[in-house]
């Protein structure tokens, strides 16, 4: 980017300002003993010039904004044209409680739904199993039956709205709930849009939240991209997660890596099922966690949208340009948060969220200040949207595109990252590959040293946290904590209990028969998933006829 001549003259500059002024100015006020790394362990220098960024090509290595290889951002105008959309994140409780929260966001301004459901549903099991006892609506919505997904999106026009759904292992089953109660309020499949989480491949390596082993779950997963592709054309099949790795632990860097390892892998199974990749590849999306560390964050989701263009374009050969793009969701990182001094995650969540939005977020939830203590309270959730709003409107940095384009310290750990998941997809590869890696234990290891390493920092006050090993007190924490219905588990128990015994079991078992016979096939269980949907079978029945067929996961153990 820069000529020879000027490079020289650069960089006797900087060994003159190191023998001079730089030598003055620490001999008079030594630096901070401290260890200036990113969170990651990045080591991070004292200044960044055009020397650490000389062999980038502008053109090929940033471009113009909407342009390959789209470091810069994937829409010409950035944020000028269309805010990213604000999705909050929310369930608890039975459906009824979750369809008013959902409504009481809209009118403050949400502009999506994203439906967080309990861990018996995200496990594949009814509210009245006995599997599930204790569970109900503390960490979501519990979804066991069409008729809940009938009433939670009650009064909401599923043609109008985007709804994002975090579930995996039984994701088809529910995207079945979702395209059947749509259909009853008259809204065919072809209108709907949304985002499936549908990430099958970071349950086995972070979040552990899965039921069937790797090679039938990810026929699923290639099952849903399938349908999606030839009945669903603004559905993104699945949101490839990079979210929960980070929040097992990990890197910055590793996060990038295993995610989009993750998303070339299930390319490829895709193009295993013959699909054309310039059929299905626009509709993949992407999901990051946004950490503290204020440039790393927007430097990884920089280098992120760099190469999947370049895998897309040069590796896959994918031709349409919208091919290449990396459409993504942000969320602030839960991790983060802290249940002492909680008001103080307003103030990491304001700093996250700007990362997201200098980094080119299509999509952003804030997590709300009370979230390590209890799901979120409506005055905490709009405290998280607020901030938000603030910055899109308040703040003047939705005025240009990419405004950190081009500083040198942004550019260099962009470049570092880049190189780092390069590096790691050759450990990957080495191991057979994503499923082979983690057969081998290696993503589940790396995540393990990493967060190991950053608790250490922790313990030994290397690394600060306010409110916890620093500035801490002993103040009790005054902030409103959300109260659930104390008789919303009866009633999701007796709705299911009324659902059996009014729907036609024969025509439920017929469906469940035909769908237990396609799962010893090849077929694309999608159809007969929705077939059972529209019968009223219930989650757990729907899920049960698979963990016969496929069998449970048991992880290996790891020494």
């Amino acid at each position: 980017m820069f000529e020879p001549d000027k490079i020289a003259q650069i960089r006797a500059a900087r060994d003159q300002w190191e023998h001079t002024t730089l030598n003055d100015a620490t001999r008079r006020q030594p630096e901070r003993p401290a260890s200036f790394t990113t969170i990651s362990g990045r080591p991070v220098q004292r200044v960044y010039t055009p020397l650490d960024v000389a062999e980038q090509d502008y053109l090929r290595d940033l471009g113009l904004p909407g342009e390959y290889p789209f470091t810069r951002g994937v829409h010409a105008t950035g944020y000028r044209g269309k805010l990213w959309t604000m999705r909050m994140f929310a369930g608890f409780g039975t459906a009824e409680e979750t369809n008013a929260r959902y409504k009481y966001l809209l009118q403050q301004g949400n502009m999506g739904l994203s439906v967080a459901f309990d861990l018996p549903t995200l496990m594949g099991y009814d509210t009245n199993a006995p599997e599930a006892l204790g569970e109900f609506g503390k960490c979501g919505v519990a979804v066991s039956s069409l008729r809940d997904m009938q009433i939670l999106f009650d009064g909401i026009p599923l043609g109008d709205v985007s709804t994002s759904m975090t579930i995996n292992s039984p994701a088809a089953i529910l995207w079945g709930f979702y395209i059947a109660a749509a259909e009853r309020q008259g809204v065919p499949a072809a209108r709907l849009r949304g985002t499936l989480q549908n990430d099958i491949l970071k349950e086995y390596q972070a979040q552990k939240e899965y039921i069937f082993p790797p090679e039938p779950s990810m026929r699923l997963v290639t099952d849903t991209i399938e349908y999606g592709t030839r009945h669903l054309p603004q559905w993104n099949t699945i949101s490839i997660s990079g979210y929960h790795i980070r929040e097992a632990g990990s890197t910055a860097g590793q996060e990038l890596a295993f995610t989009l390892a993750n998303g070339l892998e299930y390319v490829r199974w895709a193009l295993r099922r013959g699909l054309d990749i310039d059929d299905f590849a626009p509709r993949l999306s992407f999901f990051f966690n946004v950490h503290n560390d204020f440039f790393e964050e927007i430097a990884k989701l920089r280098a992120a949208r760099r190469i999947w263009a370049r895998e897309m374009r040069e590796t896959f050969g994918a031709k349409n340009p919208r091919s290449w793009l990396m459409r993504f969701h942000t969320q602030t990182a839960g991790v983060s948060l802290t249940a002492q001094q909680p008001e103080v995650n307003l103030v990491r969540v304001a700093i996250q969220a700007l990362a997201a939005v200098l980094g080119g977020a299509q999509s952003l939830h804030t997590n709300s200040m009370d979230e390590a203590l209890a799901l979120p309270s409506e005055h905490a959730v709009t405290l998280a949207l607020r901030t938000q709003q603030v910055i899109a409107h308040e703040s003047g940095v939705a005025n240009t595109v990419d405004p950190l384009g081009g500083s040198y310290f942004v550019e260099k750990l962009t470049d570092d990252l880049e190189a780092e998941a390069y590096d790691t997809f050759g450990k990957i590869d080495a191991l057979g590959g994503v499923l082979g890696a983690l057969e081998a234990g290696f993503f589940q290891q790396e995540i393990a040293d990493a967060s190991f390493r950053f608790q250490k920092e922790v313990d030994r006050g290397e690394r600060q946290i306010v409110g916890v090993n620093a500035y801490a007190n002993s103040e009790p924490v005054r902030i409103p904590i959300l109260d659930m219905d104390p008789q919303g588990y009866e009633r999701q128990c007796a709705r299911l209990e009324d659902l059996r015994a009014a729907r036609d079991g024969d025509a439920v078992a017929r469906c469940l028969d035909r769908l237990r016979a396609a799962a010893r096939g090849t077929d694309n269980l999608m159809p007969p998933i929705l077939d059972a949907a529209r019968a009223d079978a219930t989650l757990q029945e729907i899920t049960d006829v698979l963990r016969d067929e496929f069998g449970l996961y048991q992880e290996k153990q790891i020494i």
